[in-house]
This record gives C-alpha cells, sequence and structure tokens, in this order.
C-alpha cells in the first residue's frame, strides 16, 4: 500500500499493514503487527490545560522498563498489609518528577498475571495487576507496551495487561487485543497539542505471535514506523514520538542496528519536508545509554530500568536509570508544528533498601529527608548514569542535567 493510501486509510479507521523487516537481533520473530489504537483526548484538568489557539509549552517525561522481579513483588505485598501488592511507595520516590509533567510515558515491560498468580520472574515474567494502579497514582498517561516479553504469559496475559490499564485510564500502545484496536497509535494531547506515541520491538523472545492475531504485538519494521508516523500526522498529531525496544543488554554504547535505525528515522521527511518524527526513545538494554541529536532529532537510546533489582556485583548497573524531560514549543517557523526547546535528563535509582524503593538520584542533594550516607550513595550513582547519558556529546547539543 503507498503511503498516502496508508494514510487514508488510518484517517478513515482501516487496518493497514506495513512490510519490510528491519535488520535487527537474532531473537526477531517475522510477522505482520499493528500499533494499539487510543482516541484523542486530552488528560482531564491537564497540568499545562491552555486555550487550543494559545500555543503553551508542554513537558513530555518519559522513564525506563518496569521490571518487577520477585523479591520486588515481594516487597509489594509487604507494604499492601497482607492485601494484595501496593507499587505506590515503591514509586513514591519518583512521584514528583512523573505527576509534574504534562505528559509522562512509562515503558511496561511484563504482563499480568492471573488474579491470585502465580507471580514468577525471568524468564517469563507474570506481575500482579496492582501494579496498573500505581503507574496510574504516579501519573503517567500512557505506557508503551511493546517488548521481548509481552508474550511471556501468552496472548491471554497481554489481553490481561491492556484491560487493567484500560480499567485505570492509562493508555497503551505496542501490543493489541483486536485487529480493530491495531489501527492507530496512542493519541494523547497537552495543551493545545496533538501527541501520537508509536511503539515496536525487535522480538518477543521466540515466542510467535499468535498465527490468528499477528497484529497482537508490533515488530520493529522502518518501513512501517515510518507509514504510521505519516498516518498519525494526517490524523492530527502534532509531536510524534516513537517508543522503541531495541539494542544490546547490559551495553551502554548503542549497536550497530539502535545506530543504523536511528540514522534512518530521524531523516525520513514528509512531504513538506519536516521530519516524521520528532523524538526517539528507548529501551531494553537494562543499563542507561546515551542521547544524542541526530539529524535535529533527539534520541534516548536507552533510559535502563526503572523498576529492578539486580544483585550480582556485575548487574548492578541495573538499577541504575536516567529519566528524560523534553520541553516542546510551537514551531515559529512551520505553523502547527511543535520542536524540542529544552532537553533535560534526571537520574534515577532502585535503591534495594530494605525497603526496596525507587527514587531520583538527581534530586538527593536537596532532600533534606536523607542521611548523608545515602546522599553520597546517591551522587555516585548520579555521577554514573550520567557519564552514560553524555557519552555521545549530547552536552554540546544542549542537553541538561536537571536536578528537580
Amino acid at each position: 500500500m503507498k503511503a498516502s493510501a496508508r494514510i487514508a486509510a488510518a484517517v478513515a479507521g482501516l487496518a493497514v499493514v506495513g512490510g519490510g523487516i528491519y535488520a535487527v537481533p537474532t531473537l526477531l520473530d517475522k510477522g505482520g503487527a499493528g500499533a494499539g489504537e487510543q482516541r484523542l483526548q486530552g488528560k482531564p484538568g491537564g497540568k499545562s490545560a491552555a486555550p487550543a489557539s494559545g500555543g503553551k509549552p508542554f513537558t513530555l517525561v518519559a522513564t525506563g522498563d518496569i521490571i518487577p522481579y520477585p523479591s520486588i513483588i515481594e516487597r509489594s505485598a509487604t507494604d499492601a498489609g497482607g492485601k494484595g501488592h501496593d507499587f505506590r511507595r515503591i514509586l513514591a520516590g519518583v512521584k514528583p518528577v512523573v505527576s509534574a509533567a504534562d505528559v509522562a510515558i512509562c515503558h511496561h515491560e511484563i504482563p499480568y498475571a492471573e488474579p491470585g498468580g502465580p507471580y514468577t520472574g525471568y524468564p517469563t515474567f507474570k506481575a500482579p495487576h496492582e501494579l496498573a494502579d500505581a503507574l496510574k497514582d504516579a501519573g503517567y498517561e500512557s505506557c508503551s507496551t511493546a517488548s521481548n516479553h509481552t508474550l511471556d504469559a501468552g496472548y491471554a496475559g497481554l489481553a490481561r495487561t491492556l484491560d487493567h490499564l484500560d480499567r485505570v485510564g492509562v493508555k497503551h500502545v505496542g501490543s493489541a487485543r483486536s485487529a480493530e484496536e491495531a489501527k492507530a497509535p496512542a493519541l494523547l494531547a497537552a495543551g493545545s497539542a496533538k501527541i501520537a506515541q508509536l511503539s515496536y520491538t525487535y522480538g518477543t523472545n521466540g515466542i510467535p505471535l499468535p498465527q490468528d492475531k499477528p497484529w497482537s504485538v508490533n515488530l520493529i519494521d522502518q518501513k512501517r514506523i515510518v507509514e504510521d508516523a505519516r498516518a498519525a500526522r494526517a490524523a492530527g498529531a502534532q509531536v510524534v514520538v516513537l517508543s522503541v525496544h531495541w539494542g544490546t543488554e547490559w551495553q551502554t554504547a548503542p549497536d550497530q542496528q539502535q545506530r543504523e535505525l536511528a540514522q534512518a528515522l530521524t531523516a525520513s521527511k514528509g512531504a513538506d519536508g519536516l521530519p516524521d518524527i520528532d523524538l526517539i526513545i528507548g529501551t531494553h538494554n537494562h543499563v542507561p545509554q546515551p542521547y544524542e541529536k541526530i539529524n535535529g532529532t533527539w534520541v534516548v537510546f536507552g533510559m535502563g530500568d526503572q523498576v529492578a533489582s539486580f544483585v550480582p556485583a556485575d548487574k548492578l548497573r541495573g538499577n541504575q536509570s536516567s529519566i528524560p524531560r523534553f520541553t516542546f514549543s510551537p514551531a515559529a517557523s512551520h505553523p502547527g508544528r511543535w520542536e524540542v526547546t529544552k532537553a533535560e535528563y534526571l537520574t534515577q535509582y532502585s535503591d534495594m533498601g530494605p525497603p526496596f524503593r525507587v527514587v531520583c538520584a538527581s534530586c538527593a542533594p536537596g532532600d533534606s529527608g536523607i542521611g548523608a550516607a545515602k546522599q553520597k550513595e546517591y551522587a555516585a550513582i548520579d555521577k554514573q548514569v550520567t557519564t552514560a547519558v553524555m557519552s555521545r556529546g549530547a552536552g554540546d547539543q544542549g542537553l541538561e542535567h536537571a536536578t528537580r
């Protein structure tokens, strides 16, 4: 299907599928896929509510992979006082940063188990559904759901996860329960801006997509990503954000596939000569990776895990991550389009405790509620994450280190 026909089909609400699988790591599962559909609506009482003609800037925050290992699930059960699971205390340390943003995006790495469990960890994860309630409480508007673990609990687990995100009012994209749902990106709003989020993964750990549901998980396909971005523009999106699950685990430097795909996608422009994608946010690698402005577009190669509990000494970096925060403003030279006018990052840490908590490490210097030892620990984490984030020259490109 030609791009123009695809855009028209997306606007009309027809199912569309692209071709041309992009070269990705060896776990690539070939097959069709689609982006989960969400209807365009703003956040009730949104934090940057402004008249449609006001063009008020908005902030977008994203966080890394949420992977509740068994020890984290046990902590959530303890925090719930024996009544189910409560992840709100675990995320309380980063709630101020997330909830203050006009748009906040998470990466929902794993599926939910049936009520009551069993809850499992690596290699096939199944988490308590109360995690969805904590994500809503923290202030997330949307979550990417395409990952190598999306099908860990089969299609039923995929559907349960999306059902619970729907239940709490958190949008999602990257996996779908029906061909109808797989037609369009998640559509969000901040002030007068319309935002589309897309989500794709390199594969599903060798678990094949259901034969009768080839649209259930979005797989990386360069051609299709561009077509989906253009369809989102045609449907009214002024900002297109790509969440992509890619790269080599435990490697700080982006691998060849990441670099090549980032180069191609940021170079892609529509008939108006403007970028098809405004921001790329990566997940999967477990460790913080660099930020870089490529062809004028910011790429976060990998944030690292937001919620993780790695114990081995050689994997403690897996408890560190960054939080990108981008301010978008109306583009004066291109009416109707928005551009990044401020690029920032904060640092984040899964503190093993006890008790286990996710904290904003770069916020620690202004937190009088923690002792000197923790201040020193968080400062060291902040320094390590910063080294990774800045390792491809993002500081010279305008990226700022934020502490609140």
